[in-house]
């Protein structure tokens, strides 16, 4: 995307990159994580966890900026992101 301006500090900036784990065990499938992610790298599975539910996958695990919201957002603590080496 291409601004009009440019922020005086966009050469100090670091976009960090983050590496999205989901335990599939403690997921209930209430798509929060899916839904608050901002950068679509989950979506729903089509396959089932013990419990019946269908959990979260990563699908675009390079738009990951380890920015947490799905690891705030989720009810059971089923997911959570590291960041990861460069």
């Amino acid at each position: 995307m291409k601004f009009w301006r440019e922020p005086l500090d966009v050469g100090d900036i670091k976009v960090t990159k983050g590496k999205v784990t989901v335990v599939e065990e403690r997921c209930k499938g209430c798509e929060f994580c899916i839904s608050y992610c901002s950068r679509g790298v989950l979506a729903m599975s089509q396959t089932f966890n013990r419990k019946g539910y269908h959990f979260p996958e990563v699908v675009a695990p390079k738009l990951c900026v380890n920015c947490h919201f799905c690891e705030v957002i989720c009810p059971e603590f089923a997911i959570f992101s590291q960041e990861e080496d460069q």
